[in-house]
């Protein structure tokens, strides 16, 4: 199946892009990892590993667990630094014809509007998925995506600071996502996306020790998609910018749901792992819906869910 098909574009952001089919961060690595597996021209967009000012060493291993229909993560936002990334990654990857959003994460404002204007200045990215699950180290390591006046100052100081599209991906951990997201939307973000990990843990029964070194880490996969999609219905009700949503896609079904629930497009993480070829399948899987059911556009089911 084509994925040129025209009745897959969407557009996010003012961007137009060929389907509504994104990587999450730090699911599909740089991009460069799956080249071999997948056509990354395919794709709607790659949302690149989450990328720090500096490089990032992550935490200790063991880092990762598999759950009960889904993983647990404490990877620690390992990465290679944004200058890493623009030298030695970029130009491999913006050969391909398909957008690539930058995933940044900071621990002050100042960090995340340092790193957005430094991605201003490339125009090989065509925009930034900023993560606000991180912790604010001037408030005693509260995680700014938990709180709406944290959250949106820090929305507001990058969106100063670049005038590439923002999209703000935001914590199932917050108290009040709705509130979080009319906030971020209300500083100057260009799009949503939700939902990040949910905080969980493991515990081996043997040493009886925690499965994780970091003993919590994030959880994703099947597990957390009814709450993911509970969220991006709930927000996309609530803000006027675009919603994208994430949590446990495995199927072009699970994407429909997403927005049939009012996503206007939508990122596959945990999936990538189990398998590497899903996304182009999830594509041809969308393709087959729209003439099956006589659509002439993709764009037609979004929000269209009646409660």
């Amino acid at each position: 199946m084509a994925s040129a098909f025209s009745g897959l574009e969407v557009d996010l952001c003012g961007l137009r892009l060929k389907n509504p089919v994104l990587t999450a961060s730090g699911t599909f690595g740089y991009g460069l990892e799956f080249e071999e597996l997948v056509d990354l021209n395919r794709l709607g967009g790659i949302v690149v590993k989450g990328l720090s000012l500096q490089p990032a060493a992550g935490n200790p291993p063991p880092r990762i667990a598999e759950t009960a229909s889904g993983m647990l993560n404490a990877i620690g936002l390992e990465n290679i630094g944004i200058e890493a990334f623009i030298r030695d990654k970029l130009p491999r990857l913006s050969r391909y014809d398909t957008p690539v959003f930058v995933n940044t994460y900071a621990k002050t404002i100042g960090e995340y509007a340092e790193l957005a204007a430094r991605i201003d200045t490339v125009e090989q990215i065509a925009g930034i998925e900023v993560n606000i699950s991180c912790p604010n180290v001037k408030a005693g390591g509260v995680a700014f995506g938990v709180d709406p006046e944290a959250a949106g100052k820090v929305v507001q100081k990058v969106r100063m600071s670049t005038q590439k599209p923002l999209i703000v991906k935001l914590s199932p951990n917050a108290p009040d996502i709705v509130s979080v997201a009319r906030r971020v939307e209300d500083s100057g973000a260009d799009a949503v996306s939700l939902i990040n990990t949910i905080t969980g843990m493991a515990v081996d029964i043997n040493t009886r020790r925690p499965r994780l070194a970091n003993v919590t880490g994030g959880l994703s996969g099947p597990a957390i998609k009814p709450v993911a999609l509970r969220m991006v219905w709930q927000v996309a009700a609530a803000v006027k910018i675009p919603v994208v949503g994430i949590g446990g896609i495995m199927s072009a079904e699970d994407v429909l749901e997403f927005m049939i629930a009012g996503a206007s497009a939508v990122e596959i993480g945990t999936a990538n792992f189990v398998n590497p070829r899903v996304s182009m399948e999830i594509i041809d899987g969308l393709v087959r819906y729209l003439e099956e059911n006589r659509l002439e556009s993709i764009r037609d089911i979004v929000g269209t869910l009646e409660a």
